[in-house]
């Protein structure tokens, strides 16, 4: 019996026009009938996150900012990790020498350098809604930060050529050997140290009583595979790539396919209710 659905938002729950379809909230609905805690695991913001629960109506605690903050809201945090000012500012610094355009992501808000590269990321991702996740842009970041010192939960770093990104890396992971760095899709992720979606599952399922093995973990993303691979039914989208199918138990449809839906009518169907099973038990046994 599972006991827990963790869900990536972008390439899992939503289209690839970002819609969130009916037939989905339908499917959330369902399995959370069947008393499965559901939550979501993602590199957005918490509050873009929370925007999209609030869709499918869960109250639960999200797994956001690639696990850096699990959380029901921004006043009662599981857990949070940050990058610290100073290191902040000295990440900052060396990463001003490079042709990328960097954003720092506060629980708040987000700060960018305004420097001009070619990448498509930086078009489809999501700088916020100004009433709710506001987004700044500036000429020097490191000026900023002198004046006005932040924590952040994590660094996105948008780079045009694979030379520079394997040398940003090779820089940052020399210089700063206690920060965690993930790559993909033109983009390059810097976080707190032993900050993973994996770990914030982890660090969900001790508060809840639940393991990994009773986890169904559904996503579509490179930095999805680890918690794919150990959770006790790991799920990969029919639109992810061959490297996260290679680690799922189970490939459902793609997104544009409503994967998750066909998922969730697929394998929690046949799960009852656990009040449920202990009625039948105790009827047996009589």
């Amino acid at each position: 019996m599972y006991k827990l659905l963790a869900l990536n938002i972008d390439g899992t729950l939503l289209k690839s026009n970002g819609k969130l379809e009916k037939k989905t909230k339908e499917a959330i609905d369902f399995v959370k009938k069947k008393d499965v805690y559901v939550t979501l695991m993602t590199s957005r913001n918490f509050l873009s996150a929370k925007k999209v629960a609030k869709a499918l109506k869960l109250d639960s605690y999200l797994v956001t900012f690639q696990g850096a903050l699990v959380a029901k809201s921004l006043e009662e945090k599981l857990h949070a990790s940050v990058i610290p000012a100073q290191k902040t500012f000295d990440i900052v610094h060396v990463l001003e020498h490079f042709n990328c355009n960097v954003r720092l992501l506060h629980e708040r808000y987000s700060i960018g350098n305004r420097k001009k590269i070619k990448n498509n990321m930086i078009a489809k991702t999501i700088l916020g809604d100004p009433f709710f996740y506001p987004a700044q842009f500036v000429d020097s970041l490191s000026d900023v930060l002198r004046d006005d010192p932040i924590d952040v939960m994590k660094i996105d770093v948008f780079y045009s050529k694979e030379d520079e990104c394997d040398e940003i890396v090779e820089t940052i992971t020399h210089a700063f050997p206690d920060i965690s760095l993930s790559v993909s899709d033109g983009k390059i992720e810097l976080l707190p140290t032993n900050v993973s979606k994996l770990n914030g599952l982890i660090r969900l399922g001790n508060e809840l009583g639940i393991s990994l093995k009773e986890m169904v973990v559904i996503g579509d993303h490179l930095d999805d595979m680890p918690a794919i691979e150990a959770a006790g039914l790991g799920v990969a989208m029919g639109n992810a790539s061959k490297e996260v199918k290679a680690v799922a138990d189970w490939v459902t449809r793609s997104n544009d396919q409503l994967g998750v839906a066909y998922m969730i009518k697929e394998h929690f169907r046949k799960q009852h209710r656990p009040q449920f099973l202990r009625q039948i038990r105790t009827i047996e046994k009589k």
